[in-house]
């Protein structure tokens, strides 16, 4: 059984809130962070195989690409356009420092360049993201299956069967629901006056 994951999604006045694009950005970055290793959880426990440290890293930075992606989407309009890309710069920036901080920590691994070679992934998988035409609200199948599909050929044979369906009708609504509510309690929706 899948367990919920704690992560920041209200913001009151009363001190605690994010000052700042940085620390909006950081706040994004770090509940990214929890979500794609959730979901890496939750395969495991519906008995995927992701016994293997790489499959499991691959796999979160494939979810984490998408959900920069579903970031830069929401956040659309919300604020101006200068704002929007510096706070997606320092977000996918901060991703990568805790990608690589969190290999060195499991691999001693201290040789590769982890940060750029996140941040190219990123990138890529942003420039294939953008070629779809979708709601971020409510992602449509075929931009689900693209992130389902890039899952599956981490895995190994016997579970490349059903990973896509596990991702796209599992799996990204869970994380979809509360990166929505992570953006909106630090960029509320604009709501006309009625």
């Amino acid at each position: 059984m899948a367990h919920g994951i704690r992560v920041k999604t209200d913001w009151h006045s009363d001190g605690d809130e994010p000052k700042g694009p940085e620390e909006q950005a950081t706040v994004v970055a770090t509940n990214i962070w929890k979500l794609a290793d959730r979901l890496t959880i939750n395969l495991q426990e519906a008995d995927y195989d992701i016994v293997d440290l790489q499959r499991g890293i691959g796999i979160m930075v494939e979810a984490m690409a998408f959900m920069v992606h579903l970031s830069d989407r929401l956040i659309y309009g919300r604020i101006d356009d200068d704002e929007r890309t510096a706070f997606i710069s320092t977000m996918a920036s901060r991703l990568a420092e805790i990608v690589e901080g969190n290999i060195h920590d499991l691999l001693g691994d201290h040789d590769h360049p982890y940060q750029a070679a996140f941040l190219d992934k990123i990138n890529g998988r942003g420039a294939e993201y953008a070629t779809f035409d979708f709601d971020p609200e409510h992602p449509d199948y075929p931009v689900k299956h693209f992130l389902g599909s890039c899952i599956r050929e981490l895995m190994l044979d016997k579970d490349k069967s059903w990973i896509a369906d596990q991702i796209s009708e599992v799996e990204i609504p869970k994380m979809l629901d509360v990166l929505k509510r992570t953006v909106d309690g630090l960029y509320p929706k604009y709501t006309p006056a009625e």
